[in-house]
């Protein structure tokens, strides 16, 4: 369980930090026309480390993409493996939902 949170956590940095890049990409965008060398030096490494935080996060969204296929293979093989107990989880898992829910 603490692997599932561990990862649903990751997925959910992954989108902010996109909405982040993306303001900071418009931000650049909207003073690029503005003057002053110190301004342009300050544009410059925004620029560049937008460009490696954009790589970062390509790899971080790669790996949790391979991390998910390949749970979600071994969830598969499993099943397959072993249909009775699969069923007996699914069966448990549902018995608990509905006492969760009952209780309202």
């Amino acid at each position: 369980m603490q692997k599932l949170s561990y990862e649903a956590t990751k997925e959910q940095l992954i989108d902010d930090f996109k909405v982040v890049v993306t303001d900071a990409e418009a931000l650049l965008k909207a003073t690029a026309n503005q003057g002053g060398e110190k301004l342009a030096e300050v544009r410059t490494k925004a620029e560049e480390s937008l460009k490696v935080a954009k790589a970062r996060m390509a790899d971080a969204q790669a790996e949790l993409l391979v991390k998910t296929k390949v749970a979600a293979r071994a969830t598969d093989v499993y099943v397959h493996e072993n249909p009775w107990q699969a069923i007996g989880v699914a069966a448990g898992v549902g018995v608990a939902v509905g006492l969760l829910i009952g209780r309202r």
